[in-house]
């Protein structure tokens, strides 16, 4: 039997290392699907159950595996499924190639069903690198460009392969004109180092300031020891972005935590009160929560030129890979004597700890969602990976969560799109089928698609070494950041028909799927139910009632964003009081002395 073009389209699959493609099936690429079947399903096809989640399933497994990840969807629909994964790809820099089938060649602009021109529609999601192959020889350079563009770039790229060319017979590039041939499967790594004179300014920044913050983010996650020892030289306080909450552990006494409207006081009060700042490998958008404005001097590595000093008005730009960057500079820096800025850091740090602990034990009705958080942080393995969706729980992951070991955690960051948490833990889990993956999920992601995935966890554990998977659901039936987003910012009471959520048992539903279950409707009963789900030998799912009035707060609230939730409840909120209530009691932990 002949090579086909879906034959030879797993054939260099294989070749460039990937094992496994997120996909879901349909005949625009029923010739692909024929050739996974002959390929004995190598690589493996992981058929999630809706193309979004086959997306976002690439993109956890490219977010913690630092390799390409691969979905494949049909024409039409399919195609147009997959985008809002691919946005999460494009916007936090994820190298994800995604394989989309197309209508016949011969049926092309015949108005035929399923038709949809996908060039326009993949053109700006995809806009690195995206192609439509039309004859064989031009598979192997149209896929290869796609992955190495995907790596290079750090993007999503497309290749769009018509239904009818996925079963013809397979035939390589000529030597001859207008034929492109392609080079065996492979992608260097270049180290981009910027000149030494510039770094010599970056150093005398560093050796003028007294009070030095750095801010890092996911291009530091190469460099952790690199920026550990420039913190030591400097006597600096390390704030991180959302995504590079993992890339330095929360027990180092001089790690502020997150930035931003889910960071911590000890990050804000840092940005606020130094001279002199050091952000690595990160595009922290929200520059309100970065130094006034001409108070301190600024530094950016980055090793994307386009991406340097959008954020904040840095002196030197350094544009160079993270680690071998603060390589370079580090000879250059000398440490600092005067130790009184690092040590009022560590101060505010180990201050913060204890108030966010008591934070998470002030009673609620029923279960305050901080100490969901605060019981995991006591248990939760050091080899564990933690994805987080959009919502609520994302403050408490934020802030709440403790990062120590070789924990590794994510989220969609920058398009914070709803749904992704519990596919990202499909796409970690086959990424390290080895360590155990904790899903933290609102009831509104969870009802969103959540539900759905757990299927797809059930089909496929077997397949993972360590089979714990644990999704975590904080359930309040309500959509509950939107709901304070209202309060907070428009003044508005919660709007019932659009916020509350239809009641649904969540453990009742994993329970019927095999899951390990756990229902938590009261504070002490959270220690072992985590116990209890974390050592389960299969998949299990923790369904916490949580308290939806528990507001999340941030340590830097302003005045204009209480008055605006005072209002809201003014105006007839049904659960103005205990609003009010909670608000307090959680603000009050904050302003009272540490036990």
């Amino acid at each position: 039997m002949s090579e086909t073009v879906g034959d030879h389209l797993l054939k260099r699959l294989r070749e460039w290392g990937v094992e496994q493609v997120f996909a879901y099936p349909g005949d625009g690429i029923n010739g692909i699907v024929a050739a996974f079947g002959k390929a004995d399903n190598e690589p493996r096809f992981v058929q999630a159950r809706h193309e979004e989640m086959a997306a976002f399933e690439a993109v956890g497994y490219a977010k913690f595996s630092g390799h390409v990840g691969v979905c494949m969807a049909t024409s039409g629909p399919g195609a147009i499924h997959l985008l809002n994964g691919l946005y999460d790809a494009k916007l936090d820099h994820v190298p994800v190639v995604a394989i989309v089938g197309q209508t016949a060649r011969s049926a092309m602009g015949g108005s035929y069903q399923q038709e949809v021109d996908l060039q326009p529609l993949f053109k700006d999601v995809a806009s690195e690198y995206l192609v439509e192959v039309n004859v064989a020889e031009q598979l192997p350079n149209a896929l290869d460009r796609a992955i190495r563009t995907a790596l290079a770039k750090r993007a999503p790229t497309a290749v769009i392969i018509p239904n009818d060319l996925q079963e013809e017979p397979y035939s390589p590039p000529k030597h001859a004109f207008k034929h492109v041939p392609s080079s065996p499967p492979g992608f260097p790594h270049p180290v981009v180092i910027p000149p030494e004179d510039e770094l010599g300014r970056a150093a005398d920044i560093l050796n003028e300031g007294e009070k030095v913050a750095i801010l890092i983010g996911q291009g530091a996650r190469n460099a952790a020891a690199e920026v550990r020892e420039i913190a030591e030289l400097t006597g600096a306080g390390v704030a991180k972005a959302l995504l590079g909450k993992d890339v330095l552990p929360d027990d180092l006494p001089y790690v502020t935590g997150s930035i931003g409207l889910l960071g911590t006081r000890p990050s804000y009060e840092m940005m606020q009160d130094c001279d002199t700042l050091l952000i690595v490998g990160s595009n922290f958008p929200y520059s309100q929560f970065l130094p006034e404005y001409g108070k301190a001097r600024a530094i950016q590595i980055d090793i994307d030129g386009s991406m340097i000093g959008m954020r904040y008005p840095t002196e030197v730009n350094l544009v160079g890979e993270a680690k071998g960057t603060l390589r370079a500079l580090l000879p250059m820096v000398r440490r600092k004597a005067d130790r009184a800025w690092r040590e009022k850091i560590e101060k505010n740090v180990a201050s913060w700890w204890e108030t966010v602990e008591q934070q998470a034990m002030v009673e609620a009705d029923p279960v305050n969602p901080m100490r969901v958080v605060h019981e995991l942080s006591q248990r939760i393995p050091e080899n564990a990976i933690v994805t987080a969706d959009s919502g609520s729980s994302t403050n408490w992951y934020a802030r709440n969560l403790r990062m120590r070991g070789r924990m590794r955690g994510t989220l969609s960051g920058t398009l914070a799109t709803m749904g992704p948490g519990v596919p990202y833990a499909i796409g970690a889990k086959f990424a390290f089928p080895d360590r155990p993956v904790i899903a933290l999920e609102g009831d509104g992601a969870m009802q969103m698609n959540g539900m759905a995935e757990l299927l797809t966890i059930q089909r496929y554990h077997h397949l993972w070494a360590d089979p714990r998977l644990v999704v975590c659901v904080f359930h309040n039936n309500d959509l509950n950041q939107v709901t304070w987003e209202l309060r907070a910012m428009g003044g508005a009471p919660k709007f019932e028909e659009s916020q509350s959520l239809p009641e649904f048992s969540y453990a009742e539903f994993a329970r019927s799927l095999g899951f390990e279950a756990v229902a938590v409707d009261s504070p002490d009963q959270l220690g072992p139910a985590w116990d209890r789900v974390l050592s389960a030998d299969r998949p299990a799912l923790l369904d916490v009632r949580c308290d939806p009035e528990v507001p999340p707060i941030p340590p830097h609230a302003t005045l204009e964003q209480i008055k605006s939730t005072t209002e809201a409840m003014l105006k007839g909120d049904r659960d103005a009081w205990h609003v009010l209530v909670e608000g307090l009691k959680t603000k009050a932990q904050e302003l009272l002395p540490n036990r």
